[in-house]
């Protein structure tokens, strides 16, 4: 198991005290293994195991504890013969109807340190999420990043190059458990394909009781094929029109909203960078692991700019930066990205091959006159910086600890 540190360094500060700590990403991202992690360094700082509940809501031998009133009643058993304080663990806490109401019940009812895990950025929206307004911090969990990919493969295959590694993961992507499948082509494909079956089904078709599985899996498809283009809810529209599908782009716009909610895919918004405002057409969304579109729709070495794109997306995310796609007149700029002040810009193209390409990926800065960091990102491995505009071979850039 891999320290994930760089989600501890950020939960740390928040362990022991009232506020409840949520940690939501796509299923199977690692989260249950995050609350292993949390509760291993709790008892390794002399909390005794005994002040630990610890319940998996997809356990069915968990299913008659999946209402308000039967957690309720049921932690508050095991707590009577706690006496200090105590932690709560609950995994995919969605299962639970209600399960705000006994949460922020447990908080004001006994002494208690509490950790949830969800699959679905609903988890804190709604009326009912107004019972914990204020009282809780949500941590996103993402597949495992390069860096992380590459410490455990090598564990499994010490003398791999790091290009090799990099080809690997290309195709197989970030999701944790293919380490125990020690990275098996076949087998993990297949279990790629039996997870996005699993999301969809469960997260997206059961969740939001959508009775057309065929018209959803169509608009997946299709915004699979193609993550890191700008269109439309209407370019999909006359696009399912031509395949004999007549949907209107309302009707598009809450299928995708309903992937985003289990956060299968992320959208990103462009932003006019000489009008500073948001412009509402034409977004990008990217999916949350580059691996399950190799595995359910192929294409990945086809389509490497678009894959490379994604990777260093989910990265900037990873990192704590907000994110858009910025345009500036006729150009565009792949990544403007924000945290906490600081701002860097990020064009990701497969290789500089030609003048022409060279010109157009760096070319994307001519207006931008400000002094913050600006990127190009390919898998060239000869350094092409120039007018103050570094470029990073692309495994560099995923490994630097940090960007400036």
């Amino acid at each position: 198991m891999i320290k994930r540190e760089l989600y501890m360094s950020r939960i740390r500060p928040f362990i022991g005290n009232e506020l409840i700590k949520v940690l939501t990403g796509v299923r199977r991202s690692g989260k249950s293994v995050m609350l292993e992690m949390i509760y291993e360094e709790l008892i390794s700082s002399g909390i005794s195991e005994d002040q630990f509940i610890f319940i998996n809501f997809e356990n069915m031998s968990n299913s008659h504890l999946c209402t308000a009133k039967a957690l309720h009643d049921e932690v508050l058993s095991r707590v009577s013969v706690i006496k200090d304080k105590v932690y709560l663990f609950f995994d995919e806490i969605q299962e639970v109807e209600e399960w705000e109401k006994c949460v922020n019940s447990f908080r004001v009812e006994f002494d208690c340190d509490i950790y949830i895990t969800g699959s679905n950025a609903k988890l804190l929206s709604g009326e009912l999420a107004t019972y914990l307004a204020g009282r809780y911090v949500e941590f996103i969990v993402y597949p495992f990043s390069f860096e992380e990919y590459t410490h455990l493969y090598l564990s499994i295959y010490p003398n791999t190059s790091q290009n090799e590694i990099f080809r690997q993961y290309l195709t197989l992507g970030g999701m944790p458990y293919l380490n125990n499948l020690r990275y098996a082509p076949e087998p993990s494909r297949q279990y790629l394909q039996d997870l996005y079956n699993s999301v969809v089904l469960k997260d997206v078709v059961k969740r939001n009781n959508i009775r057309d599985v065929d018209l959803l899996e169509r608009i997946i498809a299709y915004i699979t094929a193609n993550v890191g283009t700008t269109f439309s809810a209407t370019g999909i529209s006359k696009y399912l029109k031509n395949e004999s599908r007549t949907v209107s782009p309302e009707t598009i716009l809450n299928y995708i909203k309903a992937c985003e909610d289990a956060y299968l895919f992320y959208r990103v918004k462009r932003q006019d960078l000489q009008g500073k405002k948001i412009l509402t057409v034409n977004e990008k969304y990217f999916i949350a692991d580059h691996g399950i579109r190799e595995a359910v729709f192929g294409g990945n070495m086809k389509d490497v700019n678009l894959i490379l794109e994604n990777i260093v997306f989910l990265e900037l995310l990873r990192r704590g930066y907000d994110v858009t796609v910025g345009k500036t007149g006729d150009k565009e700029i792949d990544f403007v990205c924000n945290k906490q002040g600081q701002k860097i810009y990020v064009q990701v193209a497969y290789l500089l091959a030609s003048e022409e390409t060279t010109e157009r990926e760096f070319g994307a800065y001519d207006s931008i006159r400000d002094n913050f960091p600006k990127y190009v990102v390919t898998m060239d491995d000869l350094d092409m910086s120039r007018n103050g505009i570094k470029h990073r071979n692309i495994r560099d850039f995923l490994l630097a600890p940090n960007w400036d």
